[in-house]
């Protein structure tokens, strides 16, 4: 049996069963809840959200912001109006999910996270506190992403990747001087298997190869190469 709060605002009819949804929630009319969903105290739900079986939503998550520039980007944003949250996925609280965002089943969203429009999360990764990942960045599966780290936009990240804390990415070698050209835009491309250290820095537009591993504090400029070990500033290849 659901239990909704008589102090939220529920103006969907579409709820599937045991669905708990606590006060000062506020659920939009085009919003589709699968069964076993809990949605904590102040949380806000746009409109074209589709949440799975077994979600947990915590406090002041905020799914489907429109992304808005106010006339301070240079890149003009674009989103579909819809984001699609796999069954048994854990949002933290002040998460905030932008539209146009798909995530997949069993994974995890920590404190504070935030995910840009256009983005792709796959199946049981592990999204840390305060992450920021920016638009149209593609993340496989079981990825594992620690506190704090910043993922530019036009990125992809394949399965099984671990990056650890801190770590900081680009996308923009002329750091916006020239506005935003969409064909020379691109943030790094990390391959299956590969693991980032604690603080490392990866420029824009390098491939980090299958299975390698980035030293902590590393800056790195160049592509590096499958099941190669690089670190230092700037990072060089080192025996294993």
């Amino acid at each position: 049996m659901s239990q909704i709060s008589s102090l939220a605002v529920v103006l969907t009819r579409r709820l599937g069963s045991n669905v708990r949804i606590d006060p000062f929630a506020v659920i939009r009319s085009d919003v589709t809840i699968g069964d076993d969903v809990l949605i904590h105290p102040h949380v806000v739900i746009e409109d074209g959200v589709t949440i799975g079986d077994g979600v947990e939503v915590f406090p002041g998550a905020y799914l489907g912001k429109p992304p808005k520039g106010a006339g301070a980007l240079s890149r003009t944003p674009r989103a579909e109006g819809v984001v699609e949250i796999g069954p048994g996925c854990s949002i933290g609280p002040h998460a905030v999910i932008f539209t146009d965002v798909r995530i997949g089943a069993s994974t995890l969203l920590g404190d504070g996270a935030s995910i840009r429009e256009q983005s792709r999360i796959g199946s049981r990764c592990m999204i840390g506190r305060y992450v920021t990942i920016n638009y149209n960045t593609q993340i496989g599966d079981r990825v594992r992403v620690q506190d704090h780290s910043w993922l530019a936009g036009n990125m992809t990240i394949e399965d099984d990747v671990f990056i650890s804390g801190g770590v900081g990415t680009s996308n923009d070698n002329a750091i916006g001087r020239h506005g935003y050209l969409e064909d020379e835009t691109r943030g790094p491309f990390i391959a299956r298997g590969a693991a980032i250290g604690l603080g490392a820095n990866l420029l824009p537009g390098i491939r980090i190869g299958v299975r390698a591993v980035v030293g902590a504090g590393s800056v790195v400029t160049r592509s590096v190469a499958d099941d190669a070990l690089v670190m230092g500033v700037p990072a060089r290849e080192r025996v294993r």
